[in-house]
């Protein structure tokens, strides 16, 4: 490659790599002083230098290398959507390999983008707590436990635990139940964020509570649920005396620190089922819809106008974001998954792998996405794999009520730009789920995850 008269001590050499990669020669001349560059040579890069640093660097987004071709195919598109009533200037496009972006419409414009919304509530969770940050629920007790009863109340102390479901709470039963504890003569009382089954009322989510902990009264969905377990645990028997009621205890005696799933896994789950409640969670957590925005577009280096947030979901159309930033937030996800050792895939769900929300979806193989959808809005957003241009990151944002036929649309779209890309071979590195993460304790009702407090080990 050419060599020129600098010095690289105050160049970096992945720096040096974009700007040669995708400058114009005349920059490489005139950008270096009166330096006179030799004639360029091949620049042959192993994948873990080139291909990574120019993949990952989708925030820099340079016009003027767009593709002729994918912008006839995407007029093409535009034109259909017209033809059915749709206004153009509404139907968000952006498509973007490395810095190189290959077509837009609309690209920087904030436009409702429904449950987009949870990349960026994703992104913000994960730069403040990270990946394996877990929500803690203190489980405390008013009195002595004695032949099997508690001679008090029992204390649930929530922390904001979205994920708290039936699983958990019969992995809980049964470790209240090793503790000795068989039958409560006081109340269950509900203190903080307690979240059960997604039902955010604390009166509410200690009523389904107070249900699992005794499966002798088990309601029947309770009992359905439990015969899908593939591998069923002990069924807890907790019979409590007095009632449910809402209240702060601060003398309560700690017996339990019940732990959530790890936040990388309840950002995978939250993505996959596109589930609000865990978002709006994280992002009241961080908040609130501001703080959110903002740190995502910190950590994106975006324009704080092209995130437009009411609520950490993004339940109604106030929630706007350009296309360009649902993209570039998206590979600031992966970038930040790579520092840490898994993959995008590891957070978002994967076509042809992952149900969810991708159900009789047909996305191109191996694509990682996340969908939204609002009553007049569909919209899906992630990373494609091609043959020719590498991994392309993309968002669609349309406008419309005909939701069916817009996904079909939006899935036509996208084989259509990666049958001119080509369709790669093998599968990128850099959107393969990593096996590493998954372990016991990533699992619902891991019992690992309810820990006991160090007193009562030595009682």
């Amino acid at each position: 490659m050419s060599r020129f008269n600098f010095s690289v001590s105050y160049f970096s050499v992945s720096s040096f790599l974009v700007l040669c990669s995708f400058a114009p020669f005349s920059l490489l001349i005139n950008g270096f002083g009166n330096a006179k560059p030799e004639l360029m040579q091949e620049l042959k890069l192993p994948e873990s230098v080139g291909v990574a640093v120019l993949q990952n660097t989708p925030w820099t987004a340079l016009a003027g290398d767009e593709d002729p071709t994918a912008n006839k195919i995407v007029k093409g598109y535009l034109n259909t959507l017209k033809a059915q009533g749709l206004n153009p200037s509404e139907q968000g496009i952006w498509f973007q390999s490395g810095a190189s972006v290959l077509v837009e419409n609309q690209g920087k414009i904030p436009l409702p983008a429904a449950s987009l919304t949870k990349i960026t509530t994703s992104l913000a969770a994960l730069e403040t707590w990270g990946a394996q940050h877990q929500f803690d629920t203190t489980i405390a007790v008013t009195g002595p436990i004695q032949n099997g009863v508690l001679q008090g109340d029992l204390v649930i102390s929530g922390g904001g635990d979205a994920m708290f479901v039936w699983e958990e709470a019969i992995a809980l039963g049964n470790t209240l139940n090793q503790l000795g504890i068989q039958q409560v003569t006081g109340d269950l009382i509900i203190s903080g964020n307690f979240i059960m089954n997604f039902e955010v009322n604390p009166a509410k989510a200690g009523a389904l509570l107070y249900q699992s902990l005794n499966s002798k009264t088990w309601p029947a969905d309770l009992e359905d649920q439990y015969s899908q377990l593939k591998s069923k645990p002990a069924k807890p028997t907790i019979a409590i005396k007095g009632s449910v009621r809402l209240g702060d205890v601060p003398s309560a005696r700690p017996i339990i620190q019940h732990k959530s799933l790890p936040l990388l896994h309840l950002v995978k789950r939250l993505n996959v089922y596109s589930n609000n409640v865990m978002s709006e969670t994280l992002s009241q957590l961080l908040g609130g819809p501001q703080p959110t925005q903002q740190k995502a577009a910190s950590v994106a280096s975006l324009p704080p106008g092209e995130i437009q947030l009411i609520n950490g979901s993004g339940l109604g159309t106030e929630n706007r974001i350009a296309p360009h930033a649902t993209a570039t937030m998206f590979s600031a996800i992966a970038r930040y998954a790579e520092r840490n050792g898994f993959t995008v895939s590891d957070l978002f769900p994967i076509s042809g792998t992952d149900v969810g929300t991708l159900i009789d979806r047909s996305i191109p193989k191996n694509s990682v996405v996340k969908t939204g959808t609002l009553n007049e809005v569909s919209a899906l957003s992630g990373v494609m794999p091609t043959q020719n241009r590498g991994l392309v990151w993309f968002s669609i944002i349309n406008r419309g009520t005909n939701l069916d036929g817009l996904r079909q649309q939006q899935d036509a779209l996208l084989n259509s730009l990666q049958a001119h890309w080509g369709s790669p071979k093998t599968r990128s590195k850099s959107i393969t789920p990593t096996p590493s993460v998954t372990t016991s304790e990533s699992r619902l009702g891991a019992p690992e995850r309810n820990v006991i407090v160090p007193s009562m080990t030595s009682r």
